[in-house]
């Protein structure tokens, strides 16, 4: 699993960092079992004119290619947000595909039986 944390136009912060890890682990712990590679990459920008901060995150496997972002004034907020956002968005990718596979299975055993 490849992860990558980039702090755009301003100076790395290891609160910052290790706070984005923890949010991440959910995430991680989610994709164990998906095949590789899978690219988890988090981007961390603030704005220059507005008191908002963007966050964004992309996630990248072999059966998901989801991304998300929020923007808002508080940086710890606005990363919670986004990594929940898309720890939903992952389940529901997840869901869709175990119907689909149900779906498929039920009409092998229809043609079966006719």
């Amino acid at each position: 699993m490849n992860k990558r944390i980039t702090f755009r136009s301003m100076a790395h912060s290891d609160l910052i960092q290790d706070h984005a890890n923890k949010q991440l682990a959910k995430i991680e712990e989610f994709l164990l079992n998906e095949p590789t590679p899978i690219y988890i990459d988090l981007v961390l920008e603030p704005s220059k004119v507005h008191a908002h901060n963007k966050v964004e995150l992309r996630v990248k496997s072999p059966h998901y290619e989801l991304y998300s972002t929020h923007e808002g004034p508080d940086f710890y907020a606005t990363l919670d947000h986004v990594i929940d956002v898309m720890y939903r968005d992952l389940h529901e990718e997840k869901q869709k595909e175990v119907d689909m596979r149900k779906q498929r299975g039920r009409h092998k055993k229809k043609k079966k039986q006719r």
